[in-house]
């Protein structure tokens, strides 16, 4: 793994790290490739929970301005402007989103542009209290990519992202909060400890039944409610036989906390 991502596997949980302080952890072609190299090393490695998260100040600036600048200033064609700088980042995101482990985002500090999205196309993005986050697109005068325009709405509304997007609002923690696009805000100075706390629960829980009620609640807008019930029952018949259901019934039977093994 490059130095500009790092990849930790501790006790099943996948942290991938976003390792490039010194221009705020943009996102460079060769750190979203190295992203996704990442993400699909920690599905490899079977782990149960992944986490991203930014080293430094900033959790991801966006998109790398100085590919920006050097397209602009050299006159590099659209194609080779979008399939070589644009496409990467895109696609390193959606690798993020459409990750089967449950994930969640740790944003200590801003989250802007493509890093806004890359954090909320994980799971749950918990955030300190010196986090913001901001879909200014618009400032480099550009249309929203890395997914926003799925990711977005589905949170906040139709309404409410066309408004983020429209003035490039960089979001405080207490509005993010309340919009629903930080599950948890945590003091800063306790920002480890409780994430941890968080990451902890995710990763010892039944990990099988996580991921297929992910799948479940991802696809369950675009199903009407019987198409619902009967994928829930699809994902019931595996659940029934994991050993972590046979577990779970035992341990809530004798009133005592569940040791999941993870299938």
């Amino acid at each position: 793994m490059s130095d500009l991502v790092r990849f930790e596997m501790v006790d099943e949980t996948a942290t991938v790290t976003l390792n490039n302080p010194d221009v705020r952890n943009a996102l460079s072609v060769e750190m979203a490739g190295h992203l996704r190299d990442a993400v699909e090393q920690a599905e490899a490695a079977d782990a149960r929970c992944l986490v991203v998260q930014g080293s430094g100040a900033t959790f991801c600036a966006g998109g790398d301005i100085g590919a920006m600048l050097e397209g602009v200033s050299e006159d590099v064609d659209i194609e080779t402007r979008v399939q070589e700088y644009a496409l990467p980042i895109n696609r390193a995101v959606q690798t993020v989103a459409e990750c089967p482990i449950p994930s969640v985002a740790k944003v200590d500090g801003p989250a802007f542009g493509a890093g806004a999205a890359l954090a909320i196309a994980c799971d749950v993005v918990l955030a300190s209290e010196r986090a913001k986050i901001g879909f200014g697109f618009r400032q480099v005068g550009l249309s929203v990519d890395s997914g926003t325009s799925h990711l977005l709405p589905r949170i906040v509304g139709e309404n409410v992202a066309k408004e983020l997007v429209y003035t490039g609002e960089l979001v405080d923690t207490d509005r993010a909060h309340d919009l629903g696009l930080f599950n948890h805000v945590y003091p800063t100075d306790e920002f480890e400890q409780h994430t941890q706390e968080f990451i902890e629960q995710v990763a010892t829980g039944p990990t099988l039944a996580l991921t297929e009620s992910k799948q479940l609640i991802e696809n369950g807008s675009q199903r009407s409610i019987g198409e619902a019930i009967d994928a829930e029952t699809a994902a019931l018949k595996q659940t029934l036989v994991s050993a972590d259901h046979a577990e779970g019934a035992r341990a809530f039977a004798e009133q005592r906390d569940a040791d999941f093994e993870g299938w």
